[in-house]
């Protein structure tokens, strides 16, 4: 969830938002500036690796400049058959630039974001060099049944629309 700013644009343009971040502050933040535009965000504070997504919970995943393979799994599993995720994060390119991470922990392969969506039907791929060295992917899960305990409606075949309130019993 980070700052909020992705959770907050898309709560504008009509999604039922719904962000997660390790951070307390960050939720609470997040959804303070969301509420101070008169919107909704639900927010779950939350260490991924101990509590994961619901299986096939959410139309559209958003993840941005955050990297932790152990969690790839699970965020494959959490998007809806026919959903998409969005993810774009940093490079091993990166470190040329000087700034920002230069862990390899949090750092991409050349063509590691591509691989690790294996089996999704890619709609958009690119790693760039400059102004930051980032990989960015826009990927739709096969639509196959959807079995969901978390019950969300909205979207279409292609790229998910605002989806309709999720009945948020299950969590």
């Amino acid at each position: 969830m980070g700052r909020g700013r992705h959770t907050l644009a898309l709560a504008r343009a009509g999604w039922q938002t719904f962000g997660v971040d390790i951070s307390a502050g960050a939720v609470r933040n997040g959804a303070s500036a969301a509420a101070a535009e008169g919107f909704v965000v639900l927010g779950w504070c939350a260490d991924l690796t101990a509590h994961p997504l619901p299986r096939a919970g959410f139309d559209l995943i958003v993840v941005t400049r955050f990297l932790q393979r152990d969690l790839f799994p699970s965020i494959r599993e959490a998007v809806v058959p026919g959903g998409s995720i969005v993810y774009e994060t940093f490079t091993t390119a990166q470190r040329a630039l000087g700034t920002g991470p230069r862990s390899a922990d949090h750092l991409l392969e050349p063509g590691e974001l591509r691989r690790l969506f294996e089996g999704f039907d890619v709609r958009f791929y690119e790693e760039v060099p400059s102004p930051e060295a980032v990989a960015r992917i826009v990927a739709r899960r096969s639509a196959a049944r959807r079995s969901s305990s978390l019950k969300c409606s909205g979207g279409s075949d292609t790229l998910p629309g605002p989806a309709a309130p999720c009945d948020s019993s299950a969590w």
